[in-house]
């Protein structure tokens, strides 16, 4: 269970763990996926938000500047800068010598790893995907599955429905996009009582999130750097599972 009820507290522990002095060598805004890569080799990804300004004051200025100071934009209201902030704080994070993620359990390729490793444990459960991942379906039959989606599909609830259906969850799949999106906090919250994996390429490997009420995490491994930046580059969204990153799951609860 959370044991604040601060909603700024877990982007307090982002910043706080987030720390890099090396600059900023290059930024990509993909139409699904946003990329931070330090001079020093590290990489975080972010989801791009759904609609990106066609009038970003930053653009052309953010090569050079420090990571430790993109990564305090995870704080920003506006959408674009947050998912910035919070690719610098995956990069400062999510290093290749980073524990959690050197020993998390690796899965296999495809976006819905983690849910075909897990489904053993959900057979016949109340289980809440916010989110709507691509495929999740196929696992309908064998679960209680509900899926809250911002931009609901059909059979989709939206994103509201999550008061009413989140405290009922035995287990509650949150995607990692709800720390730039600052739902995290209420969501979080809400899960209190499920069994609660935070997941997906935005996913900090940090243990500490534990203290929210985060059971697991569920995060990629890069296996290929300059594939990945192609992917990003030419719009890739699932396609970033097949061969640019992996993805691994670690007990943190």
């Amino acid at each position: 269970m959370p044991r604040t009820h601060d909603p700024w507290a877990v982007y307090e522990l982002l910043l706080a763990q987030a720390v890099g002095t090396a600059p900023v060598d290059e930024v990509l805004i993909g139409q699904v996926w946003t990329m931070c890569h330090g001079a020093d080799d590290s990489l975080g990804l972010a989801m791009t938000p759904p609609a990106t300004s066609r009038t970003l004051a930053f653009s052309g200025t953010l090569q050079g500047r420090l990571l430790h100071e993109l990564t305090t934009w995870v704080r920003s209201w506006h959408p674009t800068e947050a998912v910035l902030g919070m690719a610098a704080i995956n990069a400062c994070i999510n290093r290749p010598d980073n524990a959690i993620s050197r020993t998390a359990q690796p899965l296999g390729h495809g976006n819905l790893a983690v849910f075909a490793h897990l489904a053993p444990q959900l057979e016949g459960r109340q289980v809440v995907v916010v989110g709507h991942y691509p495929g999740i379906e196929r696992y309908a039959d064998r679960m209680a599955l509900t899926i809250l989606e911002r931009q609901p599909a059909p059979g989709d609830l939206p994103d509201a429905a999550c008061e009413f259906t989140i405290p009922e969850a035995d287990w509650v799949f949150l995607t990692a996009s709800s720390l730039p999106n600052k739902t995290f906090p209420r969501l979080a919250q809400l899960a209190s009582d499920a069994q609660l994996v935070l997941m997906g390429p935005t996913t900090p490997w940090l243990p500490q999130l534990a203290t929210f009420g985060v059971d697991y995490l569920a995060g990629v491994v890069v296996e290929d750097s300059a594939l990945l930046r192609r992917t990003i580059a030419e719009g890739g969204g699932t396609r970033l599972f097949d061969g640019a990153v992996r993805y691994a799951i670690a007990a943190i609860g």
